[in-house]
């Protein structure tokens, strides 16, 4: 793992790379012979990681070491509670004071951040700004925890929705809590990477997207082409909307007036 993470933040520095904990996700296979009635809700990401720590270090401990030049970040997964927070961070300082012991160098001001992927953490977004570094709002796991709507099921895809008021008003909430604390809010997932979420998103305060190769280009084409006062007021008036259609109107109806001509879709 110390050579991989060496080599990525070698490659892309002086940019930051941002590397997350083990969370092999509930929709993955695990290379043990574990069968869980609802892998979604189980052993998955710092829950796991807090249950072996000896695996947990040996990856902060990498990530610690290649550090070195001060480029990376750590971001930590599922997030639930305060605790986990709280637990995740003293195991960090023991890898620290273990590498110190033993002379290696590293960052020993590396960013700590977490993903914001449960609504307990949304909620509570006020204390966990003050808690870390930085923080990712996970879209994909947030929107089927806050609805119950399992992603990859057909059946209720439909019911699976990224403009849902409850969704943009956690989102929201945390960044609204994470901007107070003076905290980096970033996103990932679905969400971050569909041009027609982008209004909405940067007019809710968003100032960090983290998409796929090639979604880049045309996110850039449909920011480039935005004028922050009118996002504002986007934002404000979905904000206010009581269902994900009349949501998905709004924000349609000013794609179409305020952007679809600057740009080939």
């Amino acid at each position: 793992q110390y050579k991989v993470y060496k080599k990525i933040a070698e490659q892309i520095y002086p940019n930051i790379v941002t590397i997350r904990a083990f969370d092999i996700g509930g929709d993955k296979v695990l290379p043990v012979d574990l069968h869980e009635p609802n892998p979604m809700l189980g052993w998955r990401g710092i829950r796991l990681l807090l249950d072996n720590p000896n695996l947990f270090k040996i990856q902060i401990r990498a990530i610690l070491r290649a550090s070195s030049i001060k480029n990376i970040k750590l971001m930590i997964p599922m997030i639930a509670s305060i605790d986990e927070g709280i637990e995740s961070k003293k195991i960090i300082h023991e890898c620290k004071k273990e590498l110190q012991n033993e002379n290696k160098q590293f960052d020993k001001n590396i960013n700590i951040g977490i993903m914001i992927e449960v609504p307990s953490a949304a909620i509570m977004a006020k204390e966990f700004a003050e808690e870390v570094d930085f923080i990712s709002i996970g879209t994909n796991d947030l929107i089927q925890y806050s609805l119950a709507v399992d992603r990859g099921n057909d059946i209720i895809s439909n019911l699976y929705q990224e403009f849902h008021p409850a969704i943009i008003r956690l989102i929201k909430n945390v960044i609204k809590e994470g901007k107070n604390s003076g905290k980096q809010v970033s996103m990932c997932g679905e969400m971050a990477a569909d041009p027609f979420a982008v209004p909405l998103l940067v007019g809710l305060g968003l100032e960090s997207l983290s998409a796929s190769a090639s979604a880049i280009p045309m996110l850039k084409k449909v920011i480039r082409s935005l004028n922050y006062s009118e996002l504002k007021i986007l934002a404000e008036d979905c904000l206010k909307l009581r269902s994900e259609k009349e949501i998905n109107n709004k924000i349609r109806e000013f794609f179409n007036s305020h952007i679809q001509d600057n740009i080939k879709m």
